[in-house]
């Protein structure tokens, strides 16, 4: 095991940034998650650390040695790709031994390390199969498998689980959990996955364009992101941004408005009109069942004066909970809301919804900073 230190390294493709200045190390044993959208460079940052792309600037360090001119082959670690990369024409047993023959490991040890590893990872009796006859879960723990037979210092994952069903993926991921618990051996795992990223990592790397956004544990990342993008995308369904302006302790949000906390006036010192993104997530807007009873006009207006009135565009059942989109008059924006699941409201139907204002970010429209919660 080991630990793996990027210093700004920065990767290049015709003169264009596919990665720039990406700093941060993952301590031995610990399990970190590159996290972000399609494009953002989490592989290419994986494929650096492997070896399979060379870095344009910067040092990589295995442990105490830096590896920048090291091939492939020299670095130990072994990388689990989205495709498995199984070899066709081997058996599973094949597979997993591949590895250690071409390192010219005597054979007792090869067959003594592929029958412990096939026997930890429920694959004992596939030993004589090959890949064809194999369902993608199983697959997947082959590829796993050949991984851990090597004993590496570094794990790398590229996507492992986006080729298995929902429910496979959720029992491989919670399989995972457990076998680095058990193994200990450093990991870097990349994803788009949200729910992966915060159910997996000891730390979170999110990028955005060849950049980090933001390093930190998931709850972290989660209450407290460092700006628009990390927070929108880190949580499911998204966090809503609603555009607003400040005027005399109030946010204006299109038609409506909504007090401005104390909290937020002190730390800002909003100048009238100034312009916001707020954000709040589905999690922490409540629908105002009170409106369906009988409270009369004043019920009404006490209710009204501190929520947002919503057209009700999608209702989508989830089981323990309802999913509700519903937009906003005017702009048109919607609103992820969550429901209980006993919720019967219909498309079309105008509802008020109260936000839980002690949960409200503010960012900067501009730059997409957080501006209130500060980290």
């Amino acid at each position: 095991m080991s630990s793996v230190r990027l210093e700004k390294i920065t990767r290049r493709f015709n003169n264009a940034p596919a990665i720039e200045n990406i700093t941060f190390e993952v301590p031995d044993g610990q399990f970190w998650v590159l996290v972000g959208p399609s494009g953002c460079g989490k592989s290419t940052v994986l494929r650096t650390i492997a070896g399979l792309e060379t870095a344009t600037a910067g040092n990589l360090y295995i442990g105490n040695t830096l590896v920048n001119n090291l091939p492939a082959r020299q670095r130990d670690v072994a990388m689990v790709f989205q495709n498995y990369a199984l070899y066709p024409h081997m058996t599973v047993a094949q597979n997993l031994a591949f590895g250690l023959q071409m390192r010219k490991v005597d054979a007792k040890t090869i067959q003594e390390r592929v029958e412990t590893v096939a026997r930890s990872l429920d694959i004992a009796h596939l030993l004589d199969r090959k890949p064809k006859q194999l369902s993608g879960g199983q697959q997947q723990r082959v590829a796993l498998g050949r991984a851990i037979a090597r004993e590496p210092k570094v794990f790398l994952l590229d996507e492992p689980l986006s080729n298995l069903d929902a429910q496979l993926r959720d029992d491989t991921r919670a399989e995972l959990k457990q076998l680095h618990h058990r193994l200990g051996i450093t990991t870097i795992y990349v994803t788009h996955d949200r729910v992966e990223a915060m159910t997996l990592a000891d730390q979170i790397v999110v990028l955005n364009q060849g950049e980090i956004q933001q390093i930190g544990d998931p709850q972290t990342i989660y209450t407290r992101p460092a700006n628009r993008m990390v927070a929108t995308f880190l949580g499911s369904p998204p966090m809503n941004i609603l555009k607003a302006s400040y005027r005399g302790g109030v946010f204006q949000v299109g038609e409506q408005s909504l007090p401005c906390p104390l909290a937020v006036q002190e730390k800002l010192q909003p100048d009238e009109g100034q312009n916001f993104d707020l954000g709040i997530r589905p999690e922490h807007i409540l629908i105002m069942e009170a409106l369906n009873v009988e409270g009369g006009k004043e019920n009404l207006e006490n209710l009204s004066a501190t929520s947002l009135q919503v057209e009700v565009k999608v209702v989508e059942p989830l089981g323990r909970e309802t999913l509700i989109r519903a937009a906003l008059p005017a702009s048109g924006v919607l609103l992820n809301i969550h429901a209980l699941s006993h919720w019967r409201g219909r498309l079309g139907d105008r509802i008020f919804v109260q936000l839980d204002l002690s949960e409200l970010f503010v960012f900067d429209p501009t730059t997409g900073d957080t501006l209130y919660p500060l980290r």
